[in-house]
């Protein structure tokens, strides 16, 4: 009989997910579906409250929250279980990518009955990553973003921190290693990913897919600040890749990244300082997870 772990961020999303348990339960009930609902206290917590749900043999583990949350959840699976997501943080940019509904109703119904997709599971430097990872002027949005986030707790934090970052962002000297192509450049931004969307929608790599094995890369190399104003909302959209001038577009198994100044890398959301150097690589290992279709 199906089994069911709800594991729920009750601060995700400035605190909606809680108000999703009655839902939840109602969805649950009607469909006599056996299940348990456990909230994180802390950082990091989803990690082993779903490694220990796969060992008291739930079938499924549903993060209930934003990307950060659906992170935790999912690297204390891989290789072991299936991955629901029950989107309700700001983000919610690896839901998109899985086609899976942002309505709760609807993607509590993909739960229940949507089919399994295996994904990859990609690693940088120390710490791994499913949807989207980059360097530059997009992870000093992301830094800003965290703390315009304690005051302004939706999306709209996201464009504030956008316009702050077009004033006071210096382009980065990066050396950047592609598979076998060597390339060094003032940039913008390098984004690495398995996913097209991050920053709540932005498509940032139209072509990437979570399932062929391979990093989609997309380099925006040093733009006038005028132009950077036109260019910026193409990136919204996904036409940023038909700008060949300043955007050049790879598909890679493998990226390294050295910097010459520090620089902030954005990991799913998560924000950290590069170190001067980042590893980016595909792991063997594939994340059975619920997508929309």
């Amino acid at each position: 009989m199906e089994r069911i772990l709800f594991i729920i961020n009750p601060v995700a999303g400035g605190g909606r997910t809680k108000k999703l348990v009655p839902l939840i339960n109602d969805i649950m009930g009607q469909n006599n579906i056996e299940y348990d609902i456990v909230f994180t206290t802390r950082p990091k917590e989803g990690t082993d409250l779903a490694s220990k749900g796969i060992d008291k043999g739930y079938s499924k583990i549903v993060a209930v929250g934003g990307d950060g949350t659906v992170n935790e959840v999912a690297f204390g699976i891989v290789g072991k279980g299936t991955l629901g997501i029950l989107p309700s943080g700001t983000g919610n940019d690896l839901a998109r990518a899985l086609n899976i509904p942002l309505n709760p109703k609807d993607a509590l119904e993909k739960i229940l009955n949507g089919r399994t997709k295996n994904i990859d599971v990609c690693s940088v430097n120390n710490g791994l990553f499913l949807n989207i990872s980059s360097i530059g002027f997009d992870a000093e949005v992301a830094k800003i973003t965290e703390n315009i986030k304690t005051k302004i707790k939706s999306s709209i934090s996201y464009v504030i921190a956008l316009f702050i970052a077009l004033f006071k962002f210096k382009f980065i000297k990066a050396e950047m290693e592609i598979d076998n192509s060597s390339i060094e450049s003032d940039i913008l931004l390098i984004a690495i990913g398995n996913g097209n969307y991050y920053g709540g929608g932005i498509n940032i790599l139209p072509m990437a897919s979570l399932d062929d094995g391979y990093f989609h890369v997309c380099v925006v190399k040093k733009v006038p600040k005028l132009k950077l104003f036109f260019l910026l909302p193409t990136i919204i959209n996904g036409s940023h890749i038909n700008q060949k001038k300043y955007v050049s577009i790879y598909k890679a198994k493998n990226v390294r990244v050295r910097t010459k100044d520090k620089a902030y890398i954005n990991i799913d959301g998560e924000i950290v300082d590069i170190n001067k150097e980042a590893l980016f690589s595909i792991n063997n290992t594939k994340l059975s997870v619920i997508a929309g279709d």
